[in-house]
């Protein structure tokens, strides 16, 4: 066990970690290759944050893949991550099996290619039976869009009586959500030093404690998610209570 794990509560773990995987492209080049060869190493961390996940005992740990905005980047680097998602995919099964880990996917899912498609519904079902940590990728997904079909349901389900609007509260709201069997994540991680959101879960971000480095996503490992979560670990939790309020609460 390294020094920083050892370091961790574990039961102040964050049920849920969200992570948005930014700097593959910058990653590569820096050092003269095409951004294809960043998302390549990028799978890399990946597998070691999932492991270190699982190992600690995270409930549920969602990964920003892919946007809907990133549709619009050049044909030949979003055929190639297509390419590089389900080969991805097809070797990782039996690990994520091994290991109790179920995928579970968010996010306009339509809109990938079919042969895409056809390999995560398999990765879905083989996995559906694990009870491990819940590895969510969030692919051609925004926030934006997900609030947005949220809204078409709950007008759809109101026209047809199925709900009164003076029903619509928000936990109501959540059931529409991609994320309605999840709770909110309680720690947002981004990579690379970017210090936004980008459009990723910013319903359920409302109160999760945001984490900032200036790490690329290659070379993001356990030790970083350790310092990660010890972080979070130091800061108070209030929920709009005042210090007091949080101490006096009983544990």
């Amino acid at each position: 066990m390294s020094s920083l794990e050892a370091k961790i509560d574990r039961q102040k773990l964050p049920r849920h970690i969200a992570i948005i995987m930014d700097g593959n492209g910058r990653w590569a080049q820096e050092k003269g290759q095409d951004r294809l060869y960043g998302h390549f190493h990028g799978v890399e961390s990946v597998r070691d944050i999932v492991e270190g996940c699982a190992e600690l005992g995270v409930g549920y740990l969602t990964l920003y893949a892919f946007s809907t905005e990133n549709w619009d980047r050049p044909a030949n680097e979003v055929n190639g991550l297509m390419e590089l998602l389900v080969d991805t995919i097809r070797k990782e099964v039996e690990t994520l099996n091994r290991n109790n880990i179920r995928l579970d996917v968010i996010g306009d899912t339509a809109m990938l290619p079919e042969y895409a498609q056809q390999e995560l519904r398999e990765a879905l079902d083989m996995t559906a039976a694990n009870t491990g940590l819940r590895l969510v990728m969030a692919l051609s997904y925004s926030s934006r869009w997900e609030m947005v079909e949220a809204v078409k349901k709950i007008a759809v389900d109101v026209q047809q009586g199925l709900l009164q609007p003076a029903d619509i509260d928000q936990a109501v709201l959540s059931k529409y959500l991609c994320t309605s069997e999840f709770p909110d994540p309680e720690l947002m991680i981004r990579t690379s030093g970017e210090y936004r959101i980008s459009n990723f879960l910013l319903y359920q971000l409302a109160y999760a404690e945001l984490y900032f480095t200036n790490v690329r996503w290659p070379d993001f490992r356990k030790e970083n998610l350790y310092e990660a979560i010890l972080d979070y670990q130091q800061r108070e939790r209030r929920f709009g209570k005042t210090s007091a309020q949080v101490q006096e609460a009983p544990l």
